[in-house]
């Protein structure tokens, strides 16, 4: 089998009804593939969405894992020889799929293939980045990034004109094609955020290329769910802000706090 499409869900049903639609509408002629959907305990019923795939699978996880425990749930069980991570908050384009398919499959040296990421209205999403210093995370949660706009700026590529295929340290997990030889899933001291970082930062380490394509393009309805409250109240109500801080000190005491 060529692909393997993993998606996990948690409370995102009428998201992932547009996402399932989209894929339906893709163009994957000639692609053996399959559909893995994990409902990471959320309560929501998925069978409907899924009846109208000839191969699919639903798997109901017992607890929330996040999202990288969520998704190693869908890998163990996938059979494509690359398998394409996808959160259910984004609709792909019809030749998105293909395009990034055909790229990897060309070229044995890259491990990780991600898109153009737009936001709702078609805009720029920035999606590839620079791998962050340890401060990175407060420049961009904090009243302080305002005196720091350079570093932010630099940290999400803003100098690049987001319209040429480019090898880049990361790219955000909401769309990855990766080859599924070797890919042994996500860290899954990661509950959430800093998963899709680590996964491309373990590919570079085994020398392996992680590249932005820009012909393939993803909608993505992208929340920000962790930043939506001050900082200093995310921390005391927000269970996404005091995740996206943990994993934020797990992700610079294991590969530490130096590029």
């Amino acid at each position: 089998m060529d692909l393997s499409i993993v998606i996990v869900n948690y409370k995102s049903k009428e998201k992932i009804k547009k996402c399932l639609e989209s894929i339906l509408l893709a163009d994957l002629s000639g692609l053996g593939w399959e559909l893995i959907v994990v409902e990471n305990d959320s309560g929501d019923d998925l069978g409907d969405l899924i009846f109208d795939f000839k191969n699919a699978k639903l798997i109901k996880s017992d607890k929330n894992l996040g999202m990288g425990g969520g998704n190693n749930l869908g890998i163990k069980v996938a059979q494509g020889e690359f398998i394409l991570i996808l959160n259910p908050d984004t609709e792909i384009k019809p030749t998105a799929i293909k395009t990034l398919f055909n790229y990897i499959k060309e070229n044995k040296d890259v491990y990780i293939v991600g898109p153009k990421l737009l936001n709702p209205d078609l805009s720029l999403q920035h999606s590839c980045s620079y791998f962050p210093r340890p401060w990175t995370p407060i420049f961009r949660r904090t009243f302080i990034g305002k005196f720091f706009q350079r570093h932010l700026d630099w940290f999400l590529m803003k100098d690049f004109d987001h319209k040429s295929i480019r090898e880049v340290d990361w790219l955000m997990g909401s769309c990855l094609l990766i080859r599924g030889d070797g890919f042994d899933g996500f860290d899954e001291r990661f509950f959430m955020y800093f998963e899709d970082i680590d996964v491309c930062r373990r590919a570079w380490h085994y020398g392996k290329k992680v590249v932005y394509h820009p012909e393939a393009e993803v909608i993505h309805h992208h929340a920000r769910e962790s930043a939506k409250k001050p900082w200093y109240l995310g921390i005391i109500r927000s269970k996404l802000t005091r995740e996206h801080i943990k994993s934020w000190f797990k992700y610079f005491i294991k590969w530490g706090f130096k590029k």
